[in-house]
């Protein structure tokens, strides 16, 4: 519920502060006073768009915030955004600059604008002349009478929508595994022969590096035999008779040998000839070692061939499949796995029509689920709707909601909805949209209100905001005493606010808001002020005798005040 509404800067409006009544406010004035301000600045928080033009002449920007109560429903949504719900009440700001940037808030929380519309319109509705035009359009028409269903059908609805939804991804699917068909398969052999050139040469990790080395040492054998044989002699000597010179073993020996004589006739000399005995045995290690080592050098030319042939089906995986033969091996085990999902797509294919097929089953139970709640409830709208349209001057009126089969079962149902209209004897009912007046319309669209809004009645979350704005447009006299009656009808249900040139309709309100203009010639400003009593009589009187007030005119307001039972 809308509690208090602060407009600063917008259009003819400097400053103001509105409180609202929880039954009926009426706001009147004269013309081009700014009533629509009003509904402009609501419909700012519910969304719409904004420009540089609703920033009135000399200010910066424009400001519109709206306090709301009884918003228990939203706190969840609130807590997303980042808001803050205090003391019960929501606070809902929309600011716009001088160049057209505008910033939306929820709860003291900056957010997107989409966010504060979201917010706003489970808080509020606006009825004005788009919802009028609306009023005539099939889709609009369907969302009445499933509104008029009740919580269960919305219920059934929803889940006939996210079932349609989840066929129609998985038909998507389905669509594109048996399209692509051909290219599956075609990738498929393209993975099978690649997996199965790597797993003829089954290439190790690191094999690549080992055969470079050893190749490299079979290549360098007969260099790797001559510096070993010149270790060898260097440490043993020569073997072949042809050098007689010792080698460091044999020299190493005659030194230990000495060394050890000299140890017998001096002590000081023990040390050495130990030291010298230690190294000896180093030195003839090492030289038994590099005799191993000369003893297993062996040129194989057959181990070389097959290096060379090994490392030539290596560089063919390299050339194909990667770099190396760890990328090798990574687009092996990448390609593996892609090719068990392709050969996994019959599989799928199998599975996305057996899911289909099944919620091709759930689909029509649930739209003749729907269809059977729609044709119950049509007849009763309709018979309910034409009551009201009876007091509000239209007693012929014929009304009717007619369910036409669709050729596909859609996401709504398998039927489009059509709302016919007839407002005389002797006519035939055609669509709304096509045969009514704006008048018509206008008491159609307040009748149909009125009837949800009872319907609904305790199943609505907190207390919703029903806007009015021009509601009795081309309508007047009993008419519009009508349209004032069911208006404060509506408002045992919801909070409702109407703005209106009709005083047989303001009279009905519970609060009278009443907009003002005043200039100084080169400046205009408008302001809202609450009337009651004589001031409120004043304002009904001037509604009704346009210039001025009178008074038979004071007369009539005063009649219409005691109708209305509001003196």
């Amino acid at each position: 519920m809308l509690t208090e509404l602060r407009i600063q800067g917008l259009g003819v409006i400097e400053q103001s502060a509105i409180e609202f009544h929880p039954g009926m406010t009426a706001v009147t004035g004269e013309t081009g006073a700014g009533k629509t301000m009003v509904v402009s600045s609501l419909g700012l928080l519910m969304g719409t768009r904004a420009d540089a033009g609703v920033v009135r002449h000399g200010s910066q920007r424009a400001l519109v915030e709206g306090r709301f109560s009884s918003v228990e429903h939203v706190v969840g949504r609130v807590d997303e955004l980042g808001g803050v719900v205090e003391d019960g009440e929501l606070l809902l700001a929309r600011q716009v600059n001088g160049s057209g940037r505008s910033r939306a808030f929820v709860g003291g929380a900056q957010s997107s604008v989409s966010g504060l519309s979201e917010i706003a319109s489970e808080l509020a509705t606006i009825h004005g002349q788009s919802e009028q035009v609306r009023l005539g359009i099939p889709e609009r028409q369907r969302e009445v009478l499933d509104r008029f269903c009740g919580p269960d059908h919305a219920a059934r609805l929803e889940a006939h929508r996210d079932a349609f939804d989840r066929r129609a991804r998985l038909l998507d699917e389905l669509d594109e595994l048996v399209t692509r068909a051909q290219e599956r398969a075609r990738e498929q052999d393209l993975l099978r022969f690649g997996l199965a050139e790597i797993a003829a040469v089954d290439p190790q990790t690191g094999e690549e590096e080992a055969l470079t080395a050893e190749m490299t040492r079979l290549q360098a054998m007969d260099d790797l035999q001559r510096l070993a044989q010149q270790a060898s002699e260097a440490l043993s000597g020569s073997v072949d008779g042809f050098d007689d010179s010792p080698g460091v073993v044999g020299l190493f020996g005659e030194a230990r040998k000495a060394m050890e004589q000299a140890e017998g006739l001096d002590p000081a000399a023990a040390e050495v000839a130990q030291q010298l005995r230690e190294v000896g045995f180093v030195v003839n290690d090492v030289a038994a070692s590099v005799a191993g080592y000369l003893a297993d050098l062996d040129a194989d030319p057959a181990r070389l061939e097959s290096i060379g042939e090994r490392r030539a089906a290596l560089a063919s995986l390299t050339r194909k499949y990667g770099n190396t033969i760890d990328e090798v091996l990574a687009w092996s085990q990448t390609s593996a796995q892609r090719l068990g999902e392709l050969t996994g797509s019959d599989d799928r294919i199998e599975q996305l029509r057996a899911e289909t097929a099944d919620l091709d089953r759930t689909l029509h139970l649930s739209a003749e689920q729907i269809t059977a709640t729609r044709a119950e409830a049509a007849d009763l709208l309709a018979a309910l709707v034409q009551t009201e349209l009876a007091a509000l001057a239209m007693p012929h009126a014929r009304l009717s909601f007619e369910l036409r089969p669709l050729p596909e079962l859609g996401r709504h149902g398998a039927e489009a909805v059509q709302l016919t209209f007839a407002a005389n004897p002797g006519l035939a009912a055609a669509p709304l949209g096509k045969v009514a007046s704006g008048g018509e319309l206008s008491r159609v669209r307040l009748a149909l209100e009125v009837v949800l809004a009872d319907a609904n009645a305790g199943e609505e979350h907190g207390v919703h905001t029903c806007v009015f704005d021009e509601v009795d447009a081309g309508v007047g006299g009993a008419v519009a005493v009508e349209i004032g009656r069911r208006l404060s009808a509506l408002a045992k249900h919801c909070q409702v606010i109407v703005v209106t040139h009709l005083a047989q309709v303001a009279a009905f309100a519970d609060a009278h808001l009443v907009v003002s203009k005043s200039t100084n010639g080169e400046v205009t400003v408008s302001d809202l002020r609450r009337v009651t009593g004589e001031d409120r009589l004043e304002e009904l009187a001037r509604m009704m005798g346009g210039i001025g007030s009178s008074e038979s005119s004071r007369a009539h307001a005063r009649e219409l005040l005691e109708t209305a039972g509001q003196r």
